[in-house]
């Protein structure tokens, strides 16, 4: 007897040409709008440090020195360019500590960013030699006078830094880069504290830690998700973003203890509450911390989304939204650092 056999499943129709077209004609590249986002984030945090003077400026009874816009511009650019190569070489050290890392690492950004430090501190360096004022032709810089003052001598360090930086980021041993930016970062400091303050040293110690760190957790963090972009699917992704956010975790206490500890020396607490509304210092300073703050949350929510999530690069979106967030702060510090201080010492 011949045993009955079920009839075969038919194929499934395949879509028809017109279905296909429509998909085609309404498909976006995948990565188009976090492009346009990113460009739009950018353009904002240009604009802040080259509009933001005047609003803060209005109602405080305080005169906006000439060229605020384009100095805080060029300090934004510094910072940044801070950022990057020593958050490159903070993150490939914490890869090469995790067993099974694939080799794989993403184009370093360094050399354009030291390039672009370079220039921000040549033009910081030409007002410094101009007497603190914008100079209205080459005519106007002295630079044989940067070797007299104090300011200029740092400024010049910080010029020799991001040259040199430049330098071992297109060697074969970018890893000496680390030297000529901690260079950087000492000359900074130094010249956010001149002689005339009370402890200038205290003041210039608590600057290098909180420099330091806000660009080992900004920078670091940029360069991780771009890691990770190329490590997807190995089991060393999750790993390296866990490592990093219990290293930013650290970060982020010593940032804020040095922020208050800085923040207190020159607004005494009696007059805190006062100056964060009526001087340009205190508002930007205010909405500073109001970003820090926020990015705080984010990080938090990447942290318990890291630890709960079934995949754990699901973390990679409030993560993407903090960098992006990091990179207003740094705008935002770039102003800060042009605004008159309030305090009189």
């Amino acid at each position: 007897m011949t045993p009955h056999r079920p009839p075969s499943p038919s194929p499934s129709p395949s879509p028809s040409p017109s279905r296909a077209a429509d998909a085609g004609r309404h498909a976006r590249p995948a990565g188009s709008g976090r492009t346009v986002a990113v460009l739009v984030l950018v353009a904002l945090g240009a604009l802040i440090p080259v509009l933001g003077p005047s609003p803060a400026l209005h109602g405080t009874g305080e005169a906006e020195a000439p060229g605020t816009g384009g100095i805080a511009l060029l300090r934004t650019v510094l910072f940044a360019a801070l950022s990057v190569p020593l958050g490159e070489l903070f993150v490939n050290r914490l890869a090469r500590s995790l067993p099974g890392a694939p080799p794989a690492r993403p184009r370093s950004w360094a050399p354009y960013a030291t390039a672009g430090g370079l220039v921000a501190a040549l033009g910081l360096a030409s007002v410094v030699a101009t007497g603190n004022l914008v100079p209205g032709s080459a005519a106007d810089v002295d630079v044989g006078g940067l070797y007299a003052t104090r300011d200029g001598k740092l400024a010049l360090l910080e010029v020799n830094g991001f040259l040199a930086a430049w330098l071992c980021a297109t060697s074969r041993r970018p890893g000496l880069q680390v030297w000529p930016l901690a260079a950087v970062a000492v000359a900074d400091a130094l010249r956010a504290h001149p002689t005339t303050e009370y402890s200038p040293l205290l003041g210039s110690g608590l600057t290098l830690v909180h420099l330091t760190c806000a660009a080992l957790w900004a920078g670091g963090l940029l360069y991780a998700l771009r890691v990770l972009g190329g490590w997807r699917g190995a089991a060393a992704g999750p790993a390296l973003l866990g490592l990093y956010a219990r290293v930013a975790a650290v970060l982020l206490a010593a940032l804020t203890a040095t922020g208050v500890c800085s923040s207190l020396r020159r607004m005494p607490a009696g007059t805190v509450l006062d100056q964060l509304t009526d001087t340009a210092y205190g508002r930007v300073l205010l909405a500073k911390v109001l970003l820090v703050a926020a990015v705080a949350v984010l990080a938090l929510w990447a942290r318990i989304r890291l630890g709960r999530a079934a995949d754990p690069l699901a973390a990679c979106s409030p993560a993407r939204a903090e960098v992006a967030s990091l990179g207003v702060v740094v705008a935002v510090s770039g102003l800060l650092t042009a605004l008159p201080v309030p305090i009189r010492w």
